[in-house]
């Protein structure tokens, strides 16, 4: 852990020192309002000062496992010219945020993506990526709160995830948020299970 925090710090003191330009990104989903409060989260807007532990939770073995990925294997430097893009390019079809505790503090992230404009629907993703937060309701309360959220401040009608099919414990978690599973789907040679919620249901 000691080490860990030492790490932030470092990346932190160079993120500084880069003295990267002003960096905005523009959530469809928080134009008239600054945040989403949950009962024990916060969801924020991503900004510059998240890429730091963004970048130790995507360089964590244990975290690509569960987000049926690999670990990044490059510069932090690297890494922040490279998410800057990928967060700018996707700006119309897809909505990040950065997942925020009572206490102020940076402990995961939430994604909405291919966000379809015209059928109402969109998928989504999430990442508690500090462990001292895992197992204690910190997923579940952001889960409920962006569904709340969607269903009642906009016109989108239907969420949907794909999870992997040995990930039980995040299946019964998204199963007690009111999502219901369809169907077993493969990609990229890995096996996940198909669940969504609509607007009715809530």
């Amino acid at each position: 852990m000691k080490m860990k925090k030492n790490w932030f710090k470092k990346l932190m003191k160079w993120l500084n020192l880069m003295n990267e330009e002003v960096f905005k990104y523009n959530n469809i989903f928080l134009k008239n309002i600054s945040e989403i409060y949950g009962d024990k989260i916060v969801l924020k807007n991503k900004s510059i000062d998240d890429f730091a532990k963004d970048y130790i939770w995507r360089t964590d073995p244990e975290l690509a496992t569960l987000d049926a990925s690999y670990p990044l294997d490059i510069s932090f430097k690297s890494f922040i010219k490279a998410y800057k893009s990928e967060i700018k390019k996707n700006e119309k079809n897809t909505a990040r945020f950065s997942i925020f505790c009572n206490e102020n503090r940076h402990i995961g992230n939430c994604m909405l993506y291919n966000i379809n404009h015209f059928s109402k629907s969109m998928e989504l993703g999430i990442m508690i990526g500090d462990k001292n937060y895992w197992n204690k309701g910190y997923g579940s309360d952001t889960i409920k709160t962006m569904i709340k959220h969607i269903f009642k401040h906009t016109d989108y009608h239907k969420i949907y995830l794909h999870t992997l099919k040995w990930n039980l414990r995040a299946q019964s978690s998204f199963k007690k948020s009111g999502f219901n599973n369809y169907r077993e789907v493969s990609r990229e040679g890995k096996k996940f299970i198909y669940m969504e919620i609509n607007k009715q249901q809530t």
